[in-house]
């Protein structure tokens, strides 16, 4: 039965949701279309080969910010759910894809993907695709890396991963799970064994809060990987306002917590998907906003009020800490998730150019200043953005290192 909402899409000739709003441009009027014609296979590979993780993406997107926020029809606030019509196209088609060699335009190259995230997995399809033997190397014992390991299974089923195992596998796309680069074996080796290395591991090196007592916090990524591994007592408190944030107030509240989420500025600067929050506050989970915190004590956290400061050059918006204004509020246990960033220990030896910030230096399309043959993409070039970004970012590096190569 089709969907009511295919019959809504004007079908534009130049559609913002397609070429402003998304970052792999997934083209919706022509997908739309043969969903409306019932040609739901056709319309699958399409958005597959465009963007493999459409069926992943289509479930946890920031729609708001991307397609659906970009819709003519907002103009009427109507916008198309096309990210519904997506699922259930990718849903399907992902589970009955077999990969299969496109071209031989790599074939006899061989190729290191550092991470089986979202920027290993569509590397390793396109590259897969055109002729190139891949090798995944992933730190965690299998496949899927934030998807598997960072996002709750109640955002999205685990069985999305397993399906990428099973079609690598069947593809003969090498594994090596538990192996961490940079430790187990360098990037001086793998640049020196494979014709090309793309390093796109996802960002898990949390960021501090430079207050006293922050030994006592419960990182957040950890604790996603594993949340039955922590004993949370009877009252948590969530510090930080991003994706991983509301990932962790959720799953905290759906093990029984009275879970808090404490932010330094309000709803509106919050960077978490919008949808994110309101699941949380529909999950029980309860906000404070204007508060900081200033130090972590036995069973409970020091916070200051915090007030918006709006630059007179209209810039970026600021947080003043209001001095005087400290008070104590109890916790059982406080969960930190206020940013991560990339591991680059892992280019230490190496002569890889890293700019002012400490980050590599890359072309545009993320090859390593120094290295003949590494490129970078994903959370190592963008940060700690969203699945769909990273995908984008390895098309950028797969695109330049397939015109190298």
């Amino acid at each position: 039965m089709i969907n009511n909402e295919a019959l809504r899409c004007l079908l534009c000739k130049k559609p913002k949701c397609a070429l402003q709003g998304c970052p792999v441009h997934t083209p919706v009027p022509e997908c739309m279309l043969l969903y409306r014609e019932g040609k739901l296979d056709e319309a699958g590979e399409i958005l597959f080969r465009n963007n493999p993780l459409s069926a992943v993406t289509s479930l946890v997107c920031d729609w708001k910010q991307f397609c659906y926020g970009h819709c003519v029809l907002n103009v009427k606030q109507v916008p198309v759910r096309w990210y519904e019509i997506e699922q259930e196209i990718s849903g399907a088609y992902l589970f009955k894809h077999r990969l299969e060699r496109r071209s031989a335009e790599l074939e006899g190259k061989r190729i290191a993907l550092v991470g089986a995230g979202p920027v290993g997995i569509a590397a390793a399809v396109w590259l897969f695709e055109a002729g190139a033997d891949v090798t995944l190397y992933e730190a965690n014992p299998r496949m899927g890396g934030v998807l598997r390991y960072g996002i709750p299974a109640f955002r999205l089923d685990k069985k999305y991963c397993d399906a990428f195992e099973a079609m690598f596998e069947k593809a003969g796309i090498a594994f090596k799970g538990s192996t961490e680069v940079g430790r187990d074996i360098t990037l001086s080796q793998l640049s020196a064994s494979y014709d090309a290395v793309l390093v796109g591991a996802g960002a898990e090196k949390p960021a501090t809060l430079h207050i006293p007592g922050e030994e006592k916090a419960v990182q957040a990524l950890p604790f996603l990987k594993n949340p039955s591994a922590f004993n949370l007592g009877r009252k948590v408190i969530v510090i930080g306002g991003g994706n991983v944030a509301m990932d962790a107030c959720r799953t905290a509240a759906r093990l029984g917590a009275e879970t808090w989420v404490y932010y330094r500025k309000t709803f509106e600067n919050m960077p978490a998907n919008p949808l994110e929050v309101e699941e949380a506050k529909a999950d029980g989970v309860q906000f404070r906003v204007f508060q900081a915190p200033v130090e972590v004590k036995e069973g409970g956290v020091v916070f200051r009020d915090c007030e918006n400061v709006q630059p007179a050059d209209g810039g970026r918006v600021g947080t003043r800490i209001i001095e005087g204004t400290e008070h104590f509020v109890e916790c059982d246990t406080l969960l930190t998730a206020i940013s991560e960033k990339p591991d680059f220990d892992l280019f230490k030896g190496t002569p890889a150019v890293m700019n002012e910030w400490g980050w590599p230096a890359t072309s545009e399309g993320g090859k390593v200043e120094g290295l003949s043959n590494v490129w970078v993409a994903g959370d190592f070039i963008l940060g700690p953005k969203t699945v769909v970004e990273a995908v984008a970012s390895a098309r950028s590096a797969v695109n330049e290192m397939m015109e190298k190569l």
